[in-house]
């Protein structure tokens, strides 16, 4: 290297964004996803070691893919190199290869590849790859935000192990704003510059688990905030504000706001009112709050107070918890706006809700009734001799496959639990019981 490229190596090098310049070195100052790197985690003792088979990164952008990639890099005794597939074509696949093959052969000594983006290669350029990885001559470190197993080939992916990376807590976060503001060296430490709690608090929220969404933000909160008369650097709440663009909401989510605006959004749907139901949900998305959660309250909401008045609510409910989960912020505010509508709008029930809440009550006073001789298990040597499942009416033998009989404990002959409300489906289910009860008995 001439004088000329370590003096445009160190510009970049200082010039690069505060997320790049922060990268850890080893594996040990990766902050989060412990579920994979802990050290007693297979993929931490494989770098430790130096024993990387070919992997693929899988997760929301940043939570860290390329910075493990890069450890690796740092890390490992092997050739690295590294490609982005949005620009790569099969001419930078052939240069690795060869030069891979080469190194192998002369030297023994082995290759990785790690490709950025690996979702954006197609099946052919996928396929290009395979025998390389196959026999050897390249690892792989596949990275992608798309979920593996639908974007990348098959036989490409029954030979790399898959390890999904999860958007990072609130406090991994914070420990990352800590480091830039300490950081001499890499960071922003030589502008002696501290945030107040509330701003932490604000930032690691709103990054919404992605380091590098944090860190942006708190360079340019250092970069463009003027030093106080104490000559230092004060990132408060409305710098912190300022930087990410967003305004805080009053909503503290450990304390009474949070449960007030999540039991307002429930009452709303409940309430059937849609127009309620999408501003509550707004407002905690807006404030950060996790789209998970809202996914479970919504689940419980669609059988709770809908019940088989609207079956579908709760498909559309638990659809739209699955579906979040895979889409992420911002998009994930469609499919909870798009739920949270179906579920206010549907026709309502709580009927299941007083079923079991009565049933539970019952057990609790009750105790261990007996079941009914005729409803015990028959299908073990010796159940004929107690007489268990003698008696018992097959119901798809009868009219309407119903036929009258015990089910109930016989010591709770003719309570009833469950009554349809006549809202939605359950008029059809209020009907259909009404009627096969009725033909049964004019049988009798």
């Amino acid at each position: 290297m001439d004088l000329f490229q370590m003096m445009e190596a160190k510009a970049k090098e200082t010039e690069s964004p505060l997320a790049a310049r922060l990268r850890p070195k080893t594996i040990d100052e990766v902050v989060g996803q412990k579920h994979i790197l802990a050290k007693d985690k297979l993929l931490y003792r494989a770098i430790k070691a130096d024993k990387l088979t070919s992997v693929i990164f899988y997760g929301p952008p940043g939570t860290g893919k390329t910075t493990i990639a890069k450890v690796i890099a740092n890390t490992t005794k092997a050739n690295f190199c590294q490609i982005n597939a949005t620009v790569a074509g099969k001419k930078d696949m052939e240069d690795v290869v060869n030069a891979a093959k080469e190194s192998l052969g002369m030297y023994g000594k082995k290759t990785i590849l790690f490709i950025d983006e690996i979702h954006r290669f197609n099946k052919s350029q996928q396929d290009y790859l395979l025998p390389f990885v196959e026999d050897g001559t390249l690892v792989l470190i596949g990275a992608t935000t798309e979920n593996p197993y639908f974007e990348v080939n098959g036989a490409l992916l029954s030979r790399s192990a898959v390890f999904e990376l999860k958007l990072l807590t609130p406090d991994d976060i914070k420990e990352l704003i800590r480091r830039a503001l300490t950081d001499k060296d890499n960071g922003l430490g030589g502008f002696d510059a501290d945030i107040t709690d509330e701003a932490l608090e604000f930032l690691a929220d709103l990054a919404g688990g992605d380091a590098r969404r944090a860190l942006n933000a708190i360079e340019l909160g250092v970069m463009t905030t003027e030093r106080s008369e104490d000559g230092k650097i004060h990132i408060t709440l409305p710098v912190a504000e300022e930087c990410i663009q967003r305004r805080a909401v009053l909503f503290d989510k450990d304390g009474d706001n949070h449960y007030d605006t999540i039991s307002a959004f429930i009452k709303s749907m409940r309430g059937s009112d849609p127009d309620a139901a999408v501003y509550y949900l707004a407002k905690m998305l807006y404030a950060g709050e996790s789209v998970t959660f809202i996914a479970r309250r919504m689940m419980i909401c669609a059988s709770e107070d809908v019940g088989n008045a609207d079956p579908q609510a709760l498909v559309v409910a638990t659809a739209a918890a699955q579906a979040v989960e895979r889409v992420g912020m911002p998009e994930a505010n469609l499919i909870l706006s798009q739920a949270a509508i179906y579920i206010a709008t549907a026709p309502k029930s709580n009927s299941c809700t007083i079923a079991i809440e009565g049933a539970t009550e019952t057990v609790k006073k009750t105790g261990n009734l007996p079941v009914p001789t005729h409803l015990q298990d028959a299908h073990y040597k010796g159940a004929a001799k107690l007489g268990h499942g003698i008696g018992y009416k097959y119901a798809h033998d009868y009219k309407n496959h119903y036929v009258k009989q015990q089910y109930l404990p016989y010591e709770l002959s003719g309570t009833e639990f469950y009554k349809p409300s006549f809202n939605g489906y359950e008029q059809k289910i209020a009907e259909h019981m009404k009627k096969i009860k009725k033909e049964a008995e004019g049988e009798d």
